[in-house]
């Protein structure tokens, strides 16, 4: 329930901001879409055998995006930014950090164990719009990378009723690069990122078997100004 009502508080914050002015004129030129949002249905793809699949994940994604037209009517640019993540993931393994050693992973029979992220991104957009200085709902379709580093991570699972909770394994990849598609009209842009690496660096193994999981997204994606 509290998920949903995140969800919902999230969605309507986001529409509330784009129904403001949609870009910035500069003289002859103007600059478009320099904040985004994102907010994702997450799913870790690539799981080891046995591990059942991943329940209800979540992602919310905010930041600045530099916008730096190529051609004189601005309907080609180039985006660079900075901005924050958060990540949440149900999965089905077991993590205990390992101190002077590699963190153990094992398969767990209940698919309630938590993962939660905090990063830094930092995308990159190659962007084609059908937008003019005067013109606020037009079409967009931006293709890229982002890059991500690692803040703070935590794994959680429960023993007996017991919340066993462990935080930022060494094994968790710091560094993370993804491919990414966001395209739509107006306010509602469909949004999508494929993780490039595995999300767990080549020391995490379960059942002898290494841990090659990519985070996958799905959602939607809020420009303004």
């Amino acid at each position: 329930m509290n998920t949903r009502i995140l969800l919902f508080i999230l969605i309507s914050v986001s529409l509330n901001i784009c129904a403001q002015k949609d870009s910035l004129e500069l003289d002859d030129k103007y600059l478009e879409d320099q904040f985004y949002i994102d907010i994702t249905y997450n799913v870790l793809y690539n799981q080891p055998k046995n591990v059942k699949e991943s329940d209800f994940s979540y992602g919310f994604s905010a930041g600045y995006i530099r916008d730096f037209p190529i051609i004189k009517n601005g309907k080609v640019a180039i985006g660079i930014g900075l901005g924050y993540g958060y990540d949440r993931f149900v999965h089905g393994l077991k993590v205990t950090k390992g101190e002077s050693s590699n963190d153990f992973f094992e398969i767990s029979e209940f698919v309630d164990n938590k993962i939660n992220t905090h990063n830094l991104e930092v995308p990159l957009q190659l962007r084609f719009r059908s937008s003019d200085a005067k013109k606020y709902s037009f079409w967009r379709i931006y293709s890229g990378i982002k890059m991500s580093y690692n803040l703070a991570n935590s794994f959680s699972h429960k023993i007996s009723e017991t919340l066993v909770k462990v935080n930022n394994i060494k094994s968790y990849r710091r560094f993370q690069i993804g491919a990414t598609l966001s395209a739509g009209y107006a306010t509602f842009n469909f949004h999508i990122y494929y993780g490039l690496t595995p999300f767990l660096n080549s020391e995490a193994f379960v059942d002898k078997e290494r841990i090659n999981t990519r985070i996958i997204k799905f959602g939607i994606s809020f420009f303004v100004l």
